[in-house]
Parts: structure tokens; sequence; C-alpha cells
């Protein structure tokens, strides 16, 4: 069989296309003739190609529309930007049966068979349900992770990465590190420095680039980088603070200082028109720089109650201030002819909708919505609307509840009514919680459930701020969330079964009840803690015997099918470590409740090992410094042992 292949015009994501059909078809049969060409524009006369680009039959848009007429090999794969023709491209592919389940190139599950013209036949006119549809980076990265992220998105019709910070250099100093700590490793006290992390950045936004994705940046450092603080990460500042620099920081308590010592977490003196100049000058600077930025996070200090208490500040909210800031951002952008969207967010003391100001121009900027204190035992479906928790009034510097779903969008309804421009919540589904539940099913269900609700609650997408490692021991999560993202309509029901069928074959039915009946039996809202809404508390017995049926359910899983399978896939590998975890996971719950701290301390360090014994297999899929920290501290320590358990727990009314 041979195959026309004919590229409209010369873009980068056009021709990118193009490879990637290409490549997928020939993976799927090696035999198919491949003839690739390019034209500048249609031609009719051309007969039995299939044409990829933009063809003139859709109008131009930034906002995505995918149309594939193809018969028999011969049509059009085409979209209303050359982002949507790749996607359109991999919808193509999609419909001759290719996977693509989570990033990496174990994530893509190709059919192998002979094609025929009739195979290559497709049919689709589509927009997604949301505009927004992105990842954050987070967590411990090296490049070939964050490679792998910008690469998946397209192929599951996501549109956006942000790579925050001017530098991200945090995220790979905690990747990297484990190479220069090691005294036998050639890289032995050879940090990576910011210099090198931004010449990583480069080749990323290349290939960011290359697909047309919406490129998101920045967000923190704005309290910062203005001012001469050098930030890549929340470092606590060395030195002495020297007298200028201390006036323009939060007057709080009578004293002028870093929040907790770290500068991205401390706000400043915002009525200070110094201060707000500067920040709007150097904004307008960085947006003349960096052109091919699409959105630019605006945002403040990265922390909570530390706001400025001086005569001038306390007129006015903080929220009121950074309206402040924006408007006078926009006329200066304005005035220099740049038109970067502008991304600001509610999050920490700004969840209180300004009392007094009000954005100018609302065309310029995108809302973001952030409540990353809300607990996931509960979903934005379940927020009643017109039975809203009452939102108290904002005090300087206190304490206020908002853990709960309900309560944040209280606070988001707030800000809709004198915001009615663009928005999206940034979500943290995949940052910690998912490591409550060691199933990964449960918290793929409530990521879809919460992306289907985002129209019911009033926003237009999601940039998911989670850990780009996020794929173990399935990459459900993200994949039933970039399904939603896409088309709200699609059931959880129908997501999960081809995720598992792709994975798993003829295995799908059992590895998918199996997931389920581990989280289940973990119950994620008895691992999140006494402190956080939703708790389901066990007595010893109970615990010990739902955890007990967790392990039996493994050991007979593993025995019926993960040792039958274990050397097939790559999915059935990452099964057969996660067994091994999930016990241990169970063991030391017990233990914390038995008061054993001798227990918990040696199950701790043989999960640790077992993750360290294993990352040649999981190193692509799973976060080994989160999965760890958050395992066996975080959560953990939120637990108390049965001699305990009697004695009141104070609540976490504002956790950053």
């Amino acid at each position: 069989m041979r195959l026309i292949l004919a590229t409209i015009g010369n873009n980068q994501t056009v021709k990118f296309a193009v490879e990637e059909i290409i490549r997928l078809i020939k993976a799927i049969d090696n035999t198919v003739v491949l003839d690739a060409r390019r034209y500048n524009e249609k031609d009719p006369s051309v007969k039995n190609a299939l044409w990829v680009g933009l063809d003139g039959s859709l109008e131009l848009s930034e906002d995505d529309h995918i149309v594939i007429n193809v018969e028999n090999g011969a049509g059009v794969i085409t979209g209303s930007n050359e982002r949507s023709v790749l996607m359109a491209a991999y919808r193509f592919m999609y419909e001759l049966g290719c996977r693509f389940l989570y990033p990496g190139a174990d994530g893509e599950k190709i059919p192998k068979r002979t094609l025929d013209y009739k195979d290559l036949c497709a049919s689709v006119d589509q927009k997604p349900s949301y505009k927004h549809r992105g990842i954050c980076i987070e967590g411990s990265v090296g490049y070939e992770h964050v490679y792998n992220t910008i690469d998946w998105l397209p192929k599951v019709g996501m549109s956006g990465f942000f790579t925050q910070f001017f530098t991200p250099g945090v995220f790979f100093r905690r990747y990297y590190s484990k190479f220069y700590e090691d005294a036998n490793d050639r890289d032995f006290e050879n940090e990576i420095t910011n210099r090198e992390i931004d010449a990583i950045m480069s080749s990323l936004i290349d290939d960011l680039e290359k697909r047309g994705l919406v490129y998101h940046a920045v967000g923190h450092g704005w309290n910062c980088a203005p001012f001469g603080f050098d930030v890549t990460g929340w470092e606590t500042f060395e030195g002495e603070l020297d007298e200028k620099t201390a006036s323009i920081l939060a007057l709080k308590d009578g004293k002028r200082e870093f929040s907790g010592g770290k500068p991205l977490n401390t706000n400043l003196c915002y009525s200070n028109p110094y201060v707000q100049e500067r920040i709007t000058d150097c904004i307008v600077e960085y947006c003349k720089e960096n052109r091919n930025i699409d959105y630019l996070h605006f945002w403040l200090g990265d922390g909570g109650r530390n706001h400025c208490e001086c005569e001038e500040c306390v007129k006015k909210t903080p929220s009121d201030f950074y309206i402040d800031m924006l408007n006078l951002l926009e006329e200066k952008l304005t005035a220099a002819k740049i038109d970067t969207k502008i991304v600001f967010l509610c999050y920490a003391d700004t969840l209180f909708a300004p009392q007094k100001e009000s954005i100018k121009n609302p065309e310029r900027f995108t809302f973001m919505f952030a409540p990353i204190a809300r607990s996931f035992s509960h979903s934005y479906d379940e927020v009643d609307l017109n039975n809203l928790p009452k939102i108290a009034e904002y005090v300087r510097n206190q304490d206020m509840p908002r853990n709960t779903v309900f309560l944040s969008v209280g606070f988001l309804e707030k800000w809709q009514r004198v915001f009615k421009g663009d928005s999206f919540v940034f979500d943290y589904h995949l940052m910690w919680d998912h490591h409550t539940d060691p199933g990964y099913y449960n918290v793929a269900k409530l990521l879809h459930r919460d992306m289907v609700a985002l129209e019911k609650i009033g926003l237009n997408g999601m940039i998911s701020c989670q850990l780009l490692r996020s794929a173990f021991p399935t990459g459900l999560p993200q994949y039933a969330m970039a399904a939603a993202l896409w088309n709200k309509n699609r059931s959880f029901e129908e997501v999960k079964n081809e995720y598992f069928t792709a994975a798993f074959g003829e295995n799908a039915k059992a590895v998918d009840e199996y997931l389920s009946k581990i989280s289940d039996l973990a119950c994620p809202e008895f691992v999140r803690g006494k402190i956080i809404p939703g708790y389901k508390d066990f007595s010893l017995d109970e615990l010990i015997s739902r955890y007990s049926q967790l392990k039996d359910v493994v050991k007979e899983f593993s025995a019926n099918y993960i040792e039958k399978f274990k050397e097939t896939s790559i999915d059935w590998q990452y099964l057969k470590v996660h067994a091994v975890l999930v016990c241990l996971f169970a063991d030391v719950y017990i233990a914390k409740h038995c008061g054993d701290t001798e227990r918990v301390t040696s199950i701790s360090e043989k999960f640790r090992a077992v993750v360290k014994e294993n990352e040649h297999i999981i190193d692509a899929v799973c976060d080994d410094m989160y999965l760890c920290d958050d395992v066996l501290k975080k959560y953990l320590d939120r637990h108390t042992s049965a001699e305990d358990a009697d004695k009141p727990t104070k609540p976490i009314v504002y956790e950053f």
C-alpha cells in the first residue's frame, strides 16, 4: 500500500505532525510505502493524497478545533491553528488504534497489523470542552521527564505547559542532586547551575514551540527578582538585610523581614508607589525580551498571613492592591504595544475578592483559581451553587478556614462577581494527594469528576500543578483528566476501560478490579488524616483487618497475574514493584497506629530501599522523592497511635 502525505505550508508544527503520522504508520505496518511531499497550498489536481495542514476550510483561531475527513487514505487532516493540526494528526492515529497512556515511549501503545486503504478512514469534527488544558512543572525532574510530558500533551489533546519561575531550578536540582551527592558518580560535588538549567529549558522550550503549545511562564518571583533577589526556589536568605531592602518588605508585628527567612514567601509593602512601579516595569521588560510567552503569570509572595500592616496598606485588602498593580501593568503593556496575556490568581490572602478596585481591561487578563488547601474528599460536582458557605470578611494576617471544596468555591464565586473574563483552575490532584491512594483509582475518578464539573463552577479549563512523573502504578488519573478536558461528556467508565484495555489487553478487567480494591481498602480519606475534612476513623482492629485484606488482595493478584505476565510489558513490571510497596504501605500505617516506633522506622527504611532498588524500572513514571516523603512523612505524621487516638487534633485551616 502506498500512502501520499501532502504537507500544506512550511510551518514547523505542521511538518512535525506529518513526521509523527509517518512514524506511527510505520510502527503499525512497516510495509506501507510512504510518499511525503510539501505544497504551499492544497492542490485539487493532486489525486489520492492525505493533506495535512491549514487548508482554508476552518477559520483561524487560538481556540482549538480539529477536523478529519479521510476515506481510503485520502482526504484532509486540519485544524483552527497549527497546534490543532498536530492534535488532529494524533487523533487520526487514535482512530487507527494508537493509544498514548502516559508520558514517555513506554506510554505509547501501537497496534501491529497490516494496513489497507479501507483501514485509513476517519471522520472527526470536534472542539474541546475547555480552552485551557495544561500541566505545570513540579516535583523532582530531569530533562527527559519534562520532554516526555511536553511530547505527550498534544497526543491527548492537552494544549499548554507552564514552566514556573524565571529559572525552574528547584525542580531540576531535586532530581539531579542524587548524582552530585554520590561520591561514586563522576558529577560528585558538581552541582548543576542556574545557567545549565536555563540551557536545558531553552531546548525544552524549542520542543514546546515545535508542537505549537501554549507557553505559560514565571508566576513565582515578581516579589523578588525586581529587587535583586535571584530566587529559583524556596531558598532561605543568607546574609544581612540592609535598610533599603527592608523598607519595601511587609510590616508585620512591627518588623520588616523575610517571612520564615524565605524571600519567595514574603509579601511586600504593596501600597508603596516604588514597589508598584518597579514590579510592573520589570514585567514589561521581561515581556519585551520574551515575546514567545503566551501567558505570563504575575503572582505575589508564595505565603499567607504576612501582608503589610503599615498605615497605608491597611486601607485596602491585598487583592485591591493586587488589582492596582494589574491595572498599572496593563497601561504600560498597552503603551509598549505588547499583547502578552497576564494571569493573576486568587490564592492565599487573595482568595478574598477585592472590595474597592476592579480590572479596567478584562481582555488583557486571565483569572486563575488556585485552591491549594482544598480537600480531595469531595468533588466540585457536589457543590450546591445556591447554597454556598458564607465567606467571612477578610481579617489581615489571620487564619481562615478554607480547606473544603465548598469553601473554596465560595471564595471563587465572590471573585466571579467582580471579574467575568477568561479563567481556569490551577489544581493539585497529582501534586501530593494521589499518594493517599496507592491504587490511583479513586483519585482518577475524582479528577475526572472535577474536570467535568468545571463548567458548572464557571471555569474554562485547568492547568494541573502536578508531579510530572505520576503514572505509577498507572497513568489513569492524568489520562482521565485529559479525556474530560477535551470532552466532558465522556464517562469515566469509558475512559478507564479504554486505558486498561490498551495497557493490559485481555486482563484489563482483572487489573481494573484489583486497583479499585486497593484504593477502596487503603481509604484515601483515612490516609489524609484527622486534620483533613472527610477523615474516616478506624479502630485499631478495623484498621488491621482492612489493611490485612489489602495485603491479601495484593498477594492473590500477584500470584494469579503479576507473576505470569511480569515479563510481557513494562506496565506489568510497574505493577510488580507496586505490589511490594503497597504491602509495606499497609504495614507502616498499622505500625503507626499500634505505636510501634521501631517497626515504623524499619518498614520506612525497607520502603525507601525497594524504591531505590527499582529506580531503573519506575524512574519515568514515579517521583520517588515525593512518593517516599508523602507516604512516610507528610501523611504518616498526621496519624496518631492507638493510645493517642482520643487526644484532640488541631485542624489545618491554612496550608501551603
